[in-house]
């Protein structure tokens, strides 16, 4: 059996796991798991012979455990990727790559804000306001991590930027973070649709170049106060 390779799942125990097939398997003598999180020593462990590639499905998802192989390789393997990352060539690479994210972290957050502007369609006599709006929700909504829709790639970035926007609005010029919803099953949904809808006709009489008070509107609070905190923070 060590001389297949396996995808299996976590053991019952310690030391085991289990197969497609609901077989319980004992690790091999010799053999300890390498986290996952590290894709040069993975890929070089399993060039190196058999392996247990652990995987785990939690609702919808799958999550990788790691792989268990024998101690030899990994260690090998270790020692070989951190050899490579010493070197001055893999730092410049590093460099290099760090670069190129921030570049297109940088594009990516243009490209947003002008969908944000986009979907806000504001009247000529609002475009300013919008244009500092599209540029707060982009700021707020894209840098990796945020945990936004803005970050995912399952829809067309026009709809990520409109729910990044109604997401914002709703944080930002309703009650909802104060809210005391009941934990009945749709109701918080329901309570967002709402939210929504109301953010929407905040929205229409810039659309439609309305002469509007900035301090009776509470989009334009919420923006002010942003736009104070930005300059504040960057004097």
């Amino acid at each position: 059996m060590t001389t297949e390779s396996l995808i299996v799942a976590p053991g019952p125990r310690d030391g085991t796991v289990r197969t497609s097939h609901g077989q319980v398997l004992t690790v091999p003598a010799g053999w300890e798991l390498l986290p996952p999180g590290d894709a040069w020593a993975t890929k070089k462990v399993k060039a190196a012979g058999p392996t247990w590639t652990v995987q785990e499905k939690r609702g919808r998802k799958l999550f990788g455990r790691g792989i268990w192989a024998p101690k030899a390789h990994i260690a090998a393997a270790l020692a070989e990727v951190a050899e490579r990352r010493s070197t001055a060539e893999h730092a410049a690479q590093l460099s290099a790559s760090r670069e190129r994210r921030a570049r297109a972290e940088e594009a990516y957050a243009e490209d947003f804000a002008q969908a944000v502007f986009q979907f806000l369609g504001f009247h000529p006599r609002h475009a300013e306001l919008g244009l500092a709006l599209a540029e707060v929700v982009a700021q707020h909504a894209t840098p990796v991590g945020s945990g936004t829709v803005a970050r995912t790639k399952r829809i067309p970035v026009e709809k990520r930027a409109e729910a990044a926007l109604i997401a914002w609005m709703r944080h930002q010029t309703t009650q909802y973070d104060h809210m005391k919803i009941a934990r009945v099953k749709g109701l918080r949904r329901e309570v967002r649709r709402a939210l929504a809808e109301q953010s929407r006709a905040l929205l229409e009489p810039y659309r439609r170049g309305a002469q509007i008070s900035a301090g009776a509107c509470p989009l334009r609070r919420a923006l002010d106060s942003k736009v104070r905190d930005r300059s504040g923070a960057s004097t």
